[in-house]
């Protein structure tokens, strides 16, 4: 049993898009070896369809997921606290490793128009598991 070494929660305005398919990158390509959070400051009342018909695409099934509010003790419970738009909703604690990654909102857009920022999103997730697990990256790409 692989025990997680590092928690990283994603946080955005409605936690129906962008942070729940970073969320299931993550899950996905860390396989249980990083704890993944998900959350926003204002939650939708469900995970973008178009978003999940992404990830599927994939071959990542998001469908189970729901939106969950941003929690204070979310973020202290976290190694790294990832942003995607959420501004000033988010608290901050020193100490945390805080990245805010800007992308486009697929709230309201077309599958050709989230494609991009689904392989954007999987993108920085590859290089943010580099970042946390070096020796994992690197023994992956020899």
């Amino acid at each position: 049993m692989t025990t997680a070494t590092h928690s990283v929660l994603f946080v955005c305005v409605h936690n129906a898009g962008r942070s729940q398919m970073a969320a299931g990158f993550l899950r996905h390509l860390a396989a249980g070896r990083i704890e993944v959070r998900s959350a926003g400051s204002i939650p939708a009342d469900q995970i973008n369809p178009v978003a999940v018909e992404a990830m599927l695409e994939e071959g990542i099934d998001i469908r189970g997921e729901a939106p969950k509010v941003l929690t204070t003790e979310a973020v202290q419970d976290s190694d790294v606290v990832i942003t995607m738009g959420c501004g000033d909703a988010c608290p901050f604690f020193p100490g945390k490793r805080y990245e805010d990654w800007k992308l486009d909102d697929p709230a309201g857009q077309g599958i050709e128009s989230v494609r991009p920022i689904r392989d954007e999103i999987k993108r920085r997730i590859e290089e943010l598991i580099a970042s946390l697990e070096p020796a994992a990256a690197e023994a992956a790409s020899a």
